[in-house]
C-alpha cells in the first residue's frame, strides 16, 4: 500500500542530459534519459532546426547565456518547458526574471514573453541579454514590478508562466535594499505568504486550462531540513491551481557546492542535490 501511495503522487524523476558546449561556436543535444514510475511523458530536447541555428548564432555572438547570475536554472530547463507547454506566438510571464534565460529561450523560439523583476540590475541585464538577431517577430516585454501585484496584465492574458524564484534568502539578490525582494524574507513561513500573493497573481493572468511550471528547491534551518517546496507548493493549490507534475530535478554542480560540502562534514548533515520542478494547470 505504502508503494502505492507513493506511485500515485506521480513524482517523475528526470536526468536532462541535454550536452551543452561551452565552445561558442558549437553545440550537441541528446536524448533525455529518463527513469519514470508513473508517466511515460518525456521532456523533448531536441529544438528545430532554424531554432538551434538561432542559438548558435546568438552564443557566436557572445550576448546570450551567461553564467554568472547566481542562482539561473539552466537554459536546458528553460526550453524544455517553453517546447512542452506552448506554441509559437504563445504569450508566456516569467515574473522573476533575474539573469535573463527565459526571456533569451522564449526570444529563440519564437515565443513573446513579459519579463519582470524587482531588481533594476536583473532587468538591465535581461535587456542585454537580448540584444542578438532572429528570424522572427517574437516580442519582450520588460517591466519592473513585482510578481504580487502585476495589475498592467489583464486577466487571463498569459498563455504559459515560468519561473525560478529565489529559495527564501539562500541567495541574497539585494542584500535587503529592495524592499521588495523575496530573497530578503529570512522566516519560512512569512516566505511561503508572500509567495502566495504571487501565486495568486499568477492563477489571475494565466488563461484557463493552461499551465504553470515553478522550480523551487529545499533549505535548512539549524541543520534541520525545511520542505520548502512543498510549503510553496501548497500555496500554489491553495490558489486553485491543481498539480499536473512534480518533477525532481538533480541539482549539482552549483558554486557553493564546496562550501556546503564542507559545512555537511563539520555539522553531520546532507546534502540538499534536488530541487522540485512543479507543473500547475489552471483549471477549465
Amino acid at each position: 500500500m505504502k508503494q502505492e501511495s507513493t506511485q500515485n503522487m506521480h513524482v517523475n524523476t528526470v536526468e536532462l542530459s541535454v550536452n551543452m558546449s561551452r565552445q561558442l561556436s558549437m553545440m550537441s543535444f541528446s536524448g533525455a534519459k529518463r527513469k519514470t514510475y508513473i508517466s511515460q511523458t518525456v521532456l523533448p530536447t531536441c529544438l528545430s532546426t532554424l531554432a538551434i541555428t538561432a542559438v548558435l548564432n546568438a552564443r557566436k555572438s557572445g550576448r546570450a547565456h551567461k553564467s554568472d547570475w547566481c542562482g539561473n536554472w539552466s537554459p536546458e530547463v528553460a526550453r524544455n518547458l517553453i517546447l512542452r507547454y506552448s506554441k509559437e506566438k504563445d504569450h508566456l510571464l516569467d515574473c522573476m526574471i533575474g539573469g535573463g534565460t527565459t526571456a533569451i529561450e522564449a526570444k529563440i523560439l519564437n515565443r513573446h514573453i513579459t519579463c519582470i523583476d524587482v531588481n533594476d540590475e536583473a532587468l538591465e541585464r535581461t535587456k542585454k541579454s537580448l540584444e542578438f538577431e532572429v528570424d522572427n517577430k517574437a516580442k519582450q516585454r520588460i517591466a519592473k514590478c513585482d510578481a504580487r501585484d502585476m495589475s498592467f496584465i489583464k486577466d487571463n492574458e498569459i498563455d504559459f508562466v515560468l519561473t525560478h524564484p529565489p529559495y527564501a534568502d539562500i541567495i541574497k539578490y539585494s542584500e535587503g535594499k529592495i524592499k521588495e525582494d523575496l530573497s530578503g524574507i529570512h522566516d519560512i513561513d512569512a516566505f511561503v505568504d508572500e509567495i502566495e500573493k504571487v501565486a495568486k497573481e499568477l492563477f489571475r493572468v494565466l488563461k484557463k486550462g493552461k499551465y504553470c511550471a515553478i522550480l523551487m528547491g529545499d533549505t535548512r534551518r539549524n541543520k534541520m531540513y525545511q520542505p520548502l517546496a512543498f510549503k510553496v507548493m501548497q500555496k500554489f493549490l491553495d490558489s486553485g491551481f491543481v498539480l499536473k507534475e512534480d518533477i525532481i530535478k538533480r541539482q549539482f554542480n552549483c558554486k557553493a557546492t564546496g562550501f556546503w560540502v564542507t559545512k555537511s562534514k563539520e555539522s553531520n548533515f546532507l546534502l540538499i542535490m534536488h530541487e522540485h520542478l512543479f507543473i500547475f494547470q489552471k483549471g477549465v
